[in-house]
């Protein structure tokens, strides 16, 4: 206590302690984060789109356009977007600007068809323009009629003549074919003196060429089917002739009535197979197409030349045969 006469002691002022508690500020929460990935994912589409309009042409972003483009699931639809102002609105629901759609679109095509257009440019769907209908009328009577005349089975008088026909043409290929034959005998000085070991003929079957032995001339080697040298110059001027024409051929060989001193050494079944398949490969070799073989066969002495005498050496050939394909003539 200050005593009388004393200055008074200041007076202090008051100290004020503040206790602040630890805690958090508010709830940010994760919202931001999502925005941000939006807008992200908004801009990659962005730029995306921006390289693919500048990566393509004016034609293809039009297809692409066009894809993204809602279809009509009816003609209701379809009149809904139709018009300056919907049905009677002023324009034609079949309008290509009208239509929601483009017009390339088959969905639009599938709910209406457009009109056919006349020559002058007018509508004739309607009953009022009928030209057009008739005009289509007939191009589809002349078709109908066109294609009955397809599927209308030929008369008789008709395959005759086309038979004959054919039958013409062969009989020409066959005479070429003999004639270049001739030819290659007159020509060539190695095959001189074989005209009697060349036999053509004809019948419904085709044209034979039969390679015939003689006396003092074989086609082959004694009981085997290894062919001799001037056969086979033979056989090759054949050949050439033979590819000329599109026929079928047939070998057949044949063999007189000698057998094999051994049987189990061979027979004339064998002998006279071996002989044509012997000509069939050095056809085939000659220019004479493999698919054009449709027969190879040996008959042995079962179809002698000279059957009064079943050992004439004119027994043993070659028949090549040219098989017709033109129907036969009529009796």
């Amino acid at each position: 206590m200050a005593k009388k006469g004393e200055d008074k002691e200041p007076e202090l002022a008051p100290i004020i302690i503040k206790k602040i508690q630890a805690g958090h500020g508010g709830a940010h929460g994760g919202a931001w984060k999502i925005a941000l990935a939006d807008m992200m994912t908004a801009m990659m589409a962005f730029f995306l789109l921006m390289w693919l309009l500048g990566a393509t042409n004016e034609s293809q972003r039009k297809s692409i356009a066009d894809y993204f483009k809602p279809t009509p699931k009816s003609i209701v639809d379809l009149a809904k977007g139709s018009g300056s102002n919907g049905v009677f609105g002023g324009r034609s629901m079949l309008d290509d600007q009208g239509l929601p759609n483009a017009a390339m679109q088959t969905s639009i095509f599938d709910t209406a068809t457009p009109p056919r257009m006349g020559a002058d440019g007018q509508d004739t769907a309607d009953g009022g323009s009928n030209d057009g209908e008739a005009g289509q009328g007939g191009k589809n009577a002349e078709g109908d009629a066109s294609k009955q005349g397809a599927d209308k089975p030929k008369t008789e008088a008709e395959k005759a003549a086309e038979a004959a026909a054919k039958r013409a043409a062969e009989e020409k290929n066959f005479a070429e074919v003999e004639e270049k034959i001739k030819e290659a005998l007159a020509a060539n000085p190695e095959l001189a003196g074989l005209e009697g070991n060349l036999k053509i003929t004809r019948d419904k079957d085709g044209l034979h060429i039969d390679l015939v032995d003689q006396p003092d001339f074989s086609m082959f080697n004694l009981g085997t089917a290894k062919l001799l040298p001037r056969a086979e110059t033979l056989l090759k001027a054949v050949a050439k002739a033979v590819a000329k024409v599109p026929n079928k051929v047939a070998v057949r060989g044949h063999t007189d009535s000698f057998g094999f001193s051994d049987p189990k050494s061979g027979n004339n079944w064998t002998l006279s197979a071996n002989r044509a398949e012997t000509t069939r490969a050095l056809l085939e070799s000659s220019a004479v197409s493999s698919d054009r073989f449709a027969r190879i066969e040996g008959v042995a002495d079962s179809d002698p030349a000279v059957p009064g005498n079943p050992y004439d050496a004119r027994n043993r050939r070659i028949s090549v045969t040219l098989m017709t394909d033109a129907p036969a003539a009529a009796p």
